[in-house]
């Protein structure tokens, strides 16, 4: 244990004589250590794209880290995966109760602000340890797509393409300087996640470790996409933006 910790990071309820939670902390690391995500808003919609890396004898026909919240809202998740569900879980029935109650959609902030504060509510009672997990929300309000970060800490903030897991840093300033959301279409955001995941992932080659869902903004409906245009994609995201040549 570093001197410097002495202890403090025991408890999710003491701060460090320097202003630190460092369990909060941990959690954050944990979303580090997680495989990358990735979303990205353009003119047409949303996109959110995953790693995932399934083992040789493991059904992987339904996505583990890829979720429906509502018919218009996608979450693509990193870090500990069983708190991304339990959020998604909280999320689903959120929105459930803002439709019967409201009789409309619910916004993708109310669903991002919804969970950022469940996850500060974590970090501030003994007894309980804050979520392991970040996510990103996508999703089509009113024909205006819409693009959420939320993390351990109960931050949640809108962003025009982000990345969160392992190589994030790396594929966040890849996406910094490629990303031109007026020119992009959902085709070239769908390869754009493409290029983003391959930069990342250790597996530069095949896409049986992508998987990837568009809300579009045509029809606000949350949709899986198919592993053949997902093949495409990759194909275009290597043509346009070849990593190994840099």
């Amino acid at each position: 244990m570093l001197p410097a910790q002495q202890g403090y990071d025991r408890a999710i309820t003491v701060f460090s004589p320097d202003g630190r939670l460092y369990q909060v902390e941990y959690a954050i690391e944990t979303v580090r250590r997680g495989t990358i995500a990735v979303g990205i808003k353009c003119k047409e919609g949303i996109v959110i794209a995953v790693e995932e890396k399934p083992r040789k004898l493991q059904i992987s026909d339904v996505a583990q880290k890829i979720f429906q919240i509502d018919d218009h809202i996608g979450v693509a998740a990193a870090g500990y995966i069983p708190d991304a569900r339990s959020q998604v879980d909280n999320a689903r029935y959120f929105s459930q109760s803002n439709q019967m109650i409201y009789d409309e959609a619910v916004e993708v902030e109310t669903i991002a602000k919804h969970l950022a504060d469940q996850c500060q509510q974590y970090t501030q009672y003994a007894g309980v340890r804050p979520f392991g997990v970040a996510l990103i929300l996508g999703g089509v309000v009113h024909d205006k797509p819409e693009l959420y970060l939320t993390d351990p800490s109960g931050t949640y903030i809108s962003y025009d393409a982000i990345a969160i897991g392992s190589g994030s840093d790396q594929v966040t300033d890849f996406l910094e300087k490629t990303f031109k959301e007026e020119d992009l279409s959902l085709d070239d955001a769908s390869a754009l996640a493409s290029a983003g995941i391959y930069l990342s992932s250790e597996d530069k080659e095949g896409t049986s470790h992508i998987r990837m869902a568009h809300i579009k903004k045509e029809t606000g409906l949350y949709e899986l996409v198919s592993d053949e245009k997902i093949a495409e994609y990759a194909k275009t995201a290597k043509e346009k933006y070849p990593h190994d040549k840099n």
